[in-house]
Parts: C-alpha cells; structure tokens; sequence
C-alpha cells in the first residue's frame, strides 16, 4: 500500500471531519443568531430552511458536475468556499444578509457533500475494503467537536461573530491542505476534461435502478435522523417531563451512538455484507426507536436513543458507498443518491410536525419505527453481493495521475 493512498484516506477522513465541524458551529450557534439579529422563531425557520434548500439545490445539480470535474476539483474549490460563507453568516448584520449567507453556505456546503462521498468511494475502491463507515464517523467527530467548541465559546462569552470567524479561519487552511491527497475519481482521471464523456449527455444518462433504491434508503435513513435531530428534546420534556438541561442530552447520545456504530460498521460489513448489514440496521432502528416511544421515563428514552444511533449510523454510508459502486464514475451515482437522501433530512421534521398536530407527538414520532422497517424492505431487494474492489493496477493508475 503507497504513500499516496494512506494520505488521500487520512484526506478524506479529514475533510468529513471538516464537514461536520463547520455545520455543526452553525447549528450550535443559532440561538445566538437569533439573539443578535433579534429573529422571531419563524425567521430562524426560514434561515435554515433556506439554507437546506441551497444544499438541496446544489445535490440536484451535481451529477452532470460530477461528471464532468470529478470530486477532487470540486473539493479544492467547495470546501473553502464552505469555510468563507460560514464567516459571511457570522458577521450578517441583517435578516436579508443572514439569509443569503445561510443560502451561499448550503450551496457550497451540498457541492461538499456529495463531492466528499465520491472522494470517499474512490478511496474506499482503490483500497478494496469498506471504508466508508470510518469516513461518515469522521462527520461525527466533527458535529461532537462542533457542540463542544461551541459550549466552551458560549461559556468564555464569544459572540457569534468572533466563534464562527474563528472556526472558518481554522477550517481554510485545514481544507486547502487537505485538499492535496485527494484522488482523481476513475472515469475523469481516464480522459482529458473536454472529451465528451464529460457533456450533458452523460449527465443525463439514466442511472442503474439500484442507485434510485439507494437512494430511496438513504432517504429514509436521512428522515430518521434529522427526525432526532429535530424532536427528540420536545418529546423528552413535553410527553416524558424531563428537565431542559436533560432533555438537551438526547442528540449528542444519539451522536455518541453514530459514532460508536460507523466506527465498528465497516468491520461487521465486511463480515456480513451490506444487504445483510441494511436489512438488520432497519428492523433495529424500528425496535430500539420504538423503546424510545414506549419508555416510561425520560433516562430509559435516553438509554434508547443511544442504540437508535448505533442502528441507523451505519445505513447512510453504506448506501453512498453501494451507490458509488454502481457505475465506473462514482460521482454522478452518489450525487442522485445524496440528493434523494438530504431530502428526507428536510422533509423528515416537517412532516412530523405535521402529524404531531394531527394526533400526538409520540403518533408522529411512530413514523420512524415505519422508515425502520421500510428500510429493512428496501434493502431485501438489493443485490446480494456488490464489491467495491478496483483492481491494484487502476489503483496505481489513479495515483500516479495524482501526482
């Protein structure tokens, strides 16, 4: 194994954990946001929702861009771009200007993360093993990072301003840095930039139907965890009557677990397979999220939750690195899967609200014990063996390209 390969792993790893770190400082500091600029709660719906709509609109986008530049190039420019906007949200004097950065963000923010899963399948192939597990708990240890970062910021008493200015300027240099392992994908290091293999023909190829029900998992996968994300803490004080300062510790376990999960993932994949992995990874979020809606008490929900994140973790990168196997360019694949995927992260806690309204919290909360087990039937039909090996010889191919 070179030099060359170790580093652009350690890269990729890297720049997931980058990921992580700069969205997370976001989402930590929104209520300082909100304090700054005096934003009704409303007003702070619309700055994320549009800052989920620009990512949103990126990911839809990125399959021809895929094509044609490959995740390399478009990490070197996106991963830096992500760590300025971030700086232009910090110092937004106004409501308008706070929601063009918050779009700016999530445009260069989407382009990082589809572009950083096709680093990581290109990777992950020319290694011959599973790796992607290991690259996604990298966005863990960023998000834990970030909620950390922000605690002891919040606690030294640094605005908003002065905390995100200095994230993003720690992120820059990390980025451009970084961005010097990365691999050629394979079908762009094969041909030069202008053949036309890399036009809109291409692009709008009809992907592999495998790829759409990858996608259709990660969509699920996405909406649990954004459902977490987004109602765990009301569930825990409004229907279990936890205290606010326990009913907080529910995503950051949830977090704990996801880490735990991705960190042992790529191992039990390679011992078990993936549709095999799926298949339980769904049946067990629908159980251990049904502990979570059934427990009496708000610290048996928090034991839950811990195991909801160490089943769920896992679905996700498996279905981004299924996907960037699907096809010889991993790069468009992953980008339609990314796009389906990050819309149930935004559809997910709307649609809970929702249902909330309709019935009970608890009722909409049942919807993620539904995705669980559609999960676990989706995976049922994929394919019961998908290598993700490349042969050494493209392998060194590729890295010599590189350099």
């Amino acid at each position: 194994m070179t030099r060359d390969l170790r580093a652009a792993r350690t890269g990729a790893v890297l720049t997931f954990v980058l990921a992580g770190l700069l969205c997370g400082s976001m989402t930590v500091r929104i209520p300082a946001l909100s304090d700054r600029l005096g934003l009704s709660e409303a007003s702070v719906g619309l700055v994320l929702l549009v800052w989920g709509l620009g990512a949103l609109v990126t990911m839809q986008s990125m399959r021809g861009v895929m094509t044609r530049f490959g995740s390399r190039s478009i990490l070197r420019v996106a991963a830096p771009l992500t760590a300025a906007t971030l700086a232009l949200l910090a110092v937004a004097p106004s409501f308008p200007l706070a929601l063009a950065a918050s779009g700016l963000f999530g445009l260069a923010f989407g382009a990082v993360d589809v572009a950083m899963n096709a680093q990581g399948s290109t990777v992950e192939r020319a290694y011959g093993r599973p790796l992607m597990n290991g690259m996604h708990a990298g966005w863990c240890v960023g998000a834990i990072s970030a909620g950390l970062l922000g605690t002891a910021a919040i606690a030294a008493g640094l605005s908003i301003t002065v905390h995100l200015t200095l994230v993003a300027l720690l992120a820059l240099p990390v980025a451009i840095l970084v961005s010097r392992s990365y691999l050629p994908d394979p079908v762009t290091a094969a041909r030069p930039l202008d053949h036309p293999a890399g036009g809109r023909g291409a692009a709008r190829r009809r992907m592999p139907p495998v790829v759409y029900l990858l996608g259709a998992i990660a969509f699920c996968a996405f909406m649990v965890e954004g459902t977490v994300a987004d109602w765990n803490g009301l569930y825990l004080r409004n229907t279990l009557g936890a205290p606010e300062a326990l009913a907080a510790l529910g995503y950051p376990i949830f977090e704990v677990g996801m880490l735990a999960g991705r960190l042992a993932g790529d191992r039990v994949r390679a011992r078990f397979g993936a549709r095999g992995m799926m298949i339980a990874s769904g049946l067990a979020t629908a159980v251990t999220f049904g502990a979570v809606l059934t427990a009496p008490t708000a610290p048996i929900a928090l034991s839950a939750m811990l195991f909801v994140g160490v089943a769920v973790a896992t679905v996700s990168p498996m279905a981004m690195s299924l996907a960037g196997g699907a096809t010889g360019d991993p790069g468009p694949a992953i980008a339609q899967t990314g796009a389906m995927g990050y819309a149930g992260l935004l559809l997910g806690p709307v649609i809970i609200g929702l249902l909330s309204d309709l019935v009970t919290l608890r009722a909409g909360l049942g919807l993620a014990v539904v995705l669980g087990v559609l999960i676990a039937v989706a995976a049922w039909f994929l394919p019961r063996s998908r290598a993700v090996v490349v042969p050494l010889e493209t392998s060194r191919r590729e890295l010599s390209i590189a350099a």
